[in-house]
């Protein structure tokens, strides 16, 4: 059972929304984010991203820039530039991309319900990304990037979300990328109970995108909890800014691999070990994109190449066995035992980590290791090829991982390597500010 309440937002002014909004702090470098605050004086990214407004050789994570998103923050508040609802709404948030839609409910989820399983994570964080934006929240009082939460879809939700996207759009633009925004705001009383009640029926929700900024928010919200020893549980830093999506309108991208060397091999003799463990197919010179789960595409001296794993004898698959349905022609015969233990061993990422990175590349920690990068869909195959021609040896294009395999390893418990989704389009910042 979740709680997922309504919230007075803090929101651009109508007429600043496309200034404002802006993709999610962590998609720039430093330069980059500091270009875009440039051409843009208005974005969010300023506030998410105060050093860009001070020399380059001021520490990204110095006091002062954490003080400065803070002012700037509330500056904007001060002056109407943002402005807060007087009362706690729902706020239907779809986003369109190359004619596709997304329709999703921001809303405030409860740490509480992150604490005790009922939303779910498939990856770890790293303590350095988390303590940045505890800072950052803890500073500003304030969320300010919402936390990308999916759920299995419920009719109810489904129906009120419909309904509110027949009225005037609160915000509807497109931004600089294309990506089309349009927010509608849920304000009517007995619309704002069904959802709530709706969310009360769902029994998982799982983050899709955002593990750090919830890691933040729980322990922003667990920070304060200690100072006031006798909170209610209902005070706003008991619940973290999200935008909720029913699985079926999400889509998960490629999330495809390049290495820098062949491991000391050359490409002939690279060539023959994964020939050991893999059916490989040339392609020729066209960019080959898997289009079923269980091949693997391969950028090598100029040509693509398609890869499927071999079976060992007696059958046994090498590490494509999984659940009874969905995936493809490769499931070993042990697939539903091995699948609901370790669903994150059926995923394409691990296959080709522990059949072809670890043994042949020598990648054990694709975490750590300075050898592999990872480059998301969003930026096409011929991405690939240039980064093969530029600093790296060789590329690897995957097929998608599904939102059920991703249900599935956060079900179990388990963690999926790291890496293995990326979605599109990005929710952006700025549209919704939670105060805590």
């Amino acid at each position: 059972m979740a709680d997922i309440k309504p919230f007075k937002a803090i929101r651009p002014r109508k007429g600043l929304e496309r200034q404002i909004a802006a993709l999610p702090y962590d998609v720039y470098s430093r330069e980059e984010a500091k270009r875009e605050v440039e051409k843009e004086p208005l974005s969010f990214l300023r506030i998410d991203r105060a050093e860009t407004l001070f020399p380059d050789n001021v520490d990204a994570y110095a006091d002062v820039v954490y003080a400065k998103a803070h002012d700037l923050l509330w500056e904007m508040v001060k002056n109407g530039e943002m402005e807060e609802d007087p009362v706690e709404c729902y706020y239907v948030y779809e986003l369109v991309m190359d004619g596709r839609s997304q329709t999703g409910i921001a809303a405030c989820a409860s740490v509480d319900d992150y604490l005790h399983g009922v939303i779910k994570k498939h990856e770890n964080t790293r303590k350095e990304k988390e303590l940045d934006r505890i800072r950052h929240v803890d500073s500003c009082n304030a969320q300010t990037g919402p936390i990308f939460l999916a759920y299995r879809s419920h009719p109810v939700i489904c129906e009120e979300t419909e309904k509110a996207g027949k009225g005037e759009p609160l915000y509807d633009f497109t931004a600089s990328d294309g990506i089309t925004h349009r927010v509608w705001k849920v304000e009517d009383r007995e619309a704002v109970e069904k959802i709530k009640e709706a969310f009360r029926e769902v029994e998982s929700i799982y983050i899709a995108d955002g593990h750090h900024r919830c890691a933040s928010a729980m322990k922003v919200s667990l920070k304060r909890r200690e100072m006031n020893p006798c909170y209610t549980g209902k005070e706003e830093f008991n619940y973290f800014l999200s935008v909720l999506f029913p699985d079926d309108q999400l889509m998960i991208m490629d999330y495809n691999r390049v290495v820098k060397d062949l491991n000391g091999l050359s490409e002939e003799e690279f060539l023959d070990r994964v020939s050991e463990r893999f059916c490989v197919e040339e392609r020729g010179k066209e960019p080959y994109l898997p289009k079923e789960k269980g091949c693997f595409g391969m950028y090598l001296a100029e040509n693509w190449y398609e890869l499927r794993v071999k079976h060992q004898e007696g059958g046994q698959d090498l590490g494509l066995d999984g659940p009874p349905q969905g995936m493809g022609p490769c499931s070993g015969d042990h697939g539903k035992d091995s699948y609901t233990l370790h669903p994150e061993k059926m995923l394409d990422v691990a296959v080709l980590q522990d059949r072809l990175l670890a043994p042949i590349l020598g990648i054990a920690d694709p975490k750590t290791d300075k050898r592999i990068d990872f480059v998301g869909g969003i930026r096409g195959l011929k991405e690939l090829e240039h980064r093969v021609h530029t600093d790296a040896a060789v590329a690897f294009s995957m097929y998608p991982t599904s939102i059920g395999e991703l249900f599935a390893v956060a079900d179990a418990g388990r963690l999926m390597p790291p890496k293995s989704t990326w979605f599109e389009p990005k929710l952006r910042s700025g549209l919704f500010i939670h105060k805590i």
